[in-house]
């Protein structure tokens, strides 16, 4: 066995070579001026600074697109109403004749029932011919004739022509042969109504978008983009809705609903 002390000479020389190069480095770090070592060490810590930095900055494209909507009830100013009267006979003549006594007591219900002349109006006057013939020979055996007229209403009181719509199918009982029509309510300011309603729901928008930045420590900035969505007029509480829109005509209180997707910046 070799002594402890002794050294193997090829790791002597290793050990010699390598401590010869380390030497002149050594020799030139000491050469170099305080001021570059400092510069060096300074560059290396904000190089690793910036990965940390970068990641807390927000760009000016950041957006938050947030869904508002605002729903109001409002009441029918205006209604458009018809009624039907017809009338058959042998010949056209005929049919008409007997036609005109049916329009004229229907004309006298409504006046007499609260409606204005100028509420009233006639349509225009059809008349249909029909052949019967026989089914095996195609033999002509009847011709019949059937006249109809239409009476239209149109009025702002639209609690008076709910009140007729119920009460002129008396005239049925009496021998007038009526088809009627339900009442269309509508209202006549609903342009108004729709700047009212976009705005409101804008609003409503900004306050969720404002709550939903809120949680991440941001802040909500200028509106960058704004889609209106379509307008829901329904039935009072009605779930309803369709993607081109709606409006309920069968009642006279509805719901109007509007709707805004905006997009908000983020500061």
């Amino acid at each position: 066995m070799a002594p402890a002390n002794s050294s193997d000479p090829q790791q002597a020389g290793m050990a010699s070579s390598a401590g010869s190069r380390l030497a002149p480095l050594w020799q030139r770090l000491q050469r170099t001026p305080a001021l570059v070592t400092a510069m060096a060490v300074l560059g290396l810590g904000l190089i690793g600074s910036s990965a940390v930095l970068v990641k807390g900055i927000r760009t000016a494209k950041d957006t938050i697109t947030v869904t508002g909507a605002s729903t109001e009830r409002i009441r029918s100013d205006y209604v458009d109403w018809s009624v039907l009267v017809s009338q058959g006979g042998a010949s056209q003549q005929q049919s008409y004749g007997a036609l005109q006594p049916l329009v004229q007591q229907t004309q006298a219900f409504l006046l007499g029932h609260g409606l204005k002349a100028g509420e009233i109006k006639l349509g225009a006057l059809n008349a249909d011919k029909e052949e019967i013939r026989d089914p095996r020979t195609g033999e002509l055996r009847q011709t019949r004739w059937t006249s109809r007229q239409t009476i239209v209403i149109s009025s702002t009181d639209v609690d008076k022509i709910n009140r007729l719509a119920g009460e002129i199918p008396a005239l049925i009982g009496l021998g007038v042969p009526l088809a009627i029509n339900e009442p269309a309510y509508t209202y006549t300011k609903l342009a108004e109504k729709r700047v009212d309603m976009l705005a409101k729901a804008t609003k409503d928008a900004r306050n969720r978008a404002q709550a939903i930045a809120a949680q991440a420590d941001s802040s909500i900035g200028a509106i960058t983009n704004a889609d209106t969505g379509t307008f829901q007029i329904t039935a009072p509480n009605s779930t309803e809705a369709s993607n081109s829109g709606s409006y309920d005509t069968r009642t006279i209180d509805k719901d109007i609903t509007a709707v805004m997707a905006v997009t908000f910046r983020v500061n």
